[in-house]
């Protein structure tokens, strides 16, 4: 074979594997540049686990029409029910990490759900990728005007003088509002009587008939209530006081420093999403969140905006992780 022969030979191998090469990094250039020029390009779902109506619900909608205008694509909010919010967890655990499922989730899939259910149907630690913070609310504890406690002090006197002796409801076993009451009983020694309900609204039914003496909730629906004199605030479970009642004290300023107990949201998708997708969703998100339109409808919402990426976000569950443990652990919570 001349040596001229031989030279096209070599040549056409060393096209042919360049050319091989250039097929195999196709798709990952395919998938950056998906990620960082066509991302979104079909419809996004946000998955919520509860029913239409409440805050998880108009905290996703508030979201997903931020995002549909930000970005001139359809944003669809999508409710799946079930066990605390696991179900629609669970739904975005096992979806594609492409940046087209997420979910708005709650404390609860975040951290507490973890030590309120034996069967997890995910490991909240390593399931998800953290995007960013969406909002919050405070709880409140509230008292029928019959109760001879005016301010927190005195509540926890009360409770104190007659242990397990004062009653106080709450909308579910490991709801926020049962876990916040937990909380605050660790921190100063008191014992309660916890009385479970079907609903706040239930709850709130009787409290106002005096039939329970106090309750720990979430304080939108007991506003109306408490600025007509009907119930007794005496104190919120956010770390400031909240705007929408700021006569209200903290429980944190009334004797109990560092407690705060406020419901969160924020936005998570499937474990394994790439890096360019991640930001611009944490990047638009805390973008909208900041903005006066949207911070007005989460506020409209009864609940106050929290700005917070991806990073802010996985420092907070963190957190929070530490604290609700030691809470349930106190409180002789077993999951079930």
């Amino acid at each position: 074979m001349s040596s001229t022969s031989s030279s096209k030979i070599v040549l056409r191998r060393r096209t042919l594997i360049a050319a091989g090469a250039g097929l195999l990094a196709t798709p990952a250039l395919v998938r950056g540049s998906l990620a960082q020029g066509t991302y979104p390009g079909k419809p996004i779902r946000v998955i919520v686990g509860f029913a239409p109506g409440g805050a998880t619900d108009i905290l996703a909608r508030v979201v997903a029409d931020h995002l549909s205008n930000a970005w001139k694509t359809q944003v669809i909010v999508d409710n799946k029910t079930g066990a605390g919010g696991n179900l629609g967890a669970d739904l975005v655990a096992k979806a594609s990490p492409d940046g087209y499922t997420l979910l708005l989730g709650t404390v609860g899939s975040a951290v507490t759900n973890q030590f309120l259910y034996k069967n997890m149907p995910f490991d909240t630690a390593t399931a998800f990728t953290n995007i960013a913070l969406v909002g919050e609310v405070a709880n409140v504890l509230a008292v029928h005007p019959s109760l001879p406690a005016k301010t927190l002090q005195e509540y926890i006197a009360l409770a104190k003088a007659k242990p397990g002796q004062t009653n106080y409801g709450s909308p579910a076993i490991g709801g926020t509002g049962h876990l916040a009451m937990e909380y605050l009983q660790a921190l100063t020694g008191m014992k309660l009587e916890h009385i479970v309900y079907r609903g706040s609204s239930l709850v709130l039914q009787d409290l106002l008939a005096g039939s329970i003496p106090s309750t720990m909730d979430n304080l939108p629906a007991y506003i109306p209530h408490i600025r007509t004199g009907k119930l007794r605030a005496l104190g919120v479970t956010s770390a400031k006081r909240w705007f929408a009642m700021p006569d209200i004290p903290t429980i944190a300023e009334q004797g109990v420093p560092g407690y705060d107990a406020a419901p969160w949201w924020y936005v998570s998708g499937p474990a394994g999403m790439p890096a360019e997708i991640v930001k611009k969703l944490s990047d638009e998100i805390v973008r909208g969140v900041s903005s006066p339109e949207v911070e007005k409808r989460i506020k409209d919402a009864g609940c106050a905006p929290i700005v917070g990426g991806s990073e802010a976000l996985t420092r907070h569950i963190a957190g929070e992780t530490v604290k609700w443990k030691k809470v349930a652990d106190a409180a002789g919570l077993k999951p079930q």
